[in-house]
């Protein structure tokens, strides 16, 4: 059975082959005896990115992963964590804290904040989600745009890397250039970030 687990830029989940290098969570959004969507979207505002190997630990994904058999959290997967960041996904604290710590200093600094905690960054993402926000669409210019920022432009994604244009798909990326009229899909707050340095991970591990 094919699990609708898999995360595009927009936050939206889909039942494909296509595997990806990180997994993450939203909290429990699925029905273990089912495996299928409980009919949420999220079930709570932190929406966090996590390493798919952690200790040696083995999960049954979508099943009965909590404590005294209890649900546990409903795994998600993205390409890399330049897909999880533009679905509004930030680094997990317990599992990649050197990530999350770098991302947290370079949200504030970006942000123009002195400093920040994880439920501050996780409140103004949620406002500013595809998935969750009901903000207009973001019209964006494409210049100044940092690596790792995605856009859509003709119903297409792109993200922008060492001065490239990729096209982003489940499979990974391709060279391709934008057309038309662009809209931001990475949230304003996460596009500070990687402006202020932030290095986020992508699907060839670099």
């Amino acid at each position: 059975m094919r699990l609708q687990n898999r995360v595009d830029p927009f936050g939206r989940l889909h039942a494909i082959e296509a595997r990806g290098k990180l997994t993450g969570n939203r909290g429990i959004i699925h029905d273990p005896e089912t495996k299928g969507l409980t009919g949420r979207s999220w079930a709570t505002k932190a929406w966090i990115i996590c390493t798919c190997d952690w200790k040696g630990r083995r999960r049954d994904v979508w099943g009965r992963n909590g404590p005294d058999g209890g649900v546990g959290w409903t795994e998600l997967f993205f390409l890399d964590e330049v897909t999880a960041l533009a679905a509004g996904h930030r680094p997990c604290f317990f599992c990649r804290r050197a990530a999350a710590t770098a991302f947290r200093d370079a949200f504030a600094k970006g942000n123009g904040l002195g400093s920040v905690s994880a439920p501050q960054m996780d409140a103004r993402l949620h406002a500013e989600r595809f998935l969750s926000s009901r903000a207009p669409s973001r019209s964006v210019s494409l210049e100044n745009l940092p690596d790792g920022a995605m856009i859509e432009a003709g119903e297409v994604v792109f993200t922008r890397r060492d001065g490239q244009w990729l096209r982003w798909s489940f499979e990974g990326y391709r060279h391709g250039v934008p057309q038309g009229r662009a809209r931001l899909v990475t949230p304003p707050s996460s596009v500070a970030t990687l402006r202020a340095g932030y290095k986020p991970l992508w699907s060839d591990g670099r």
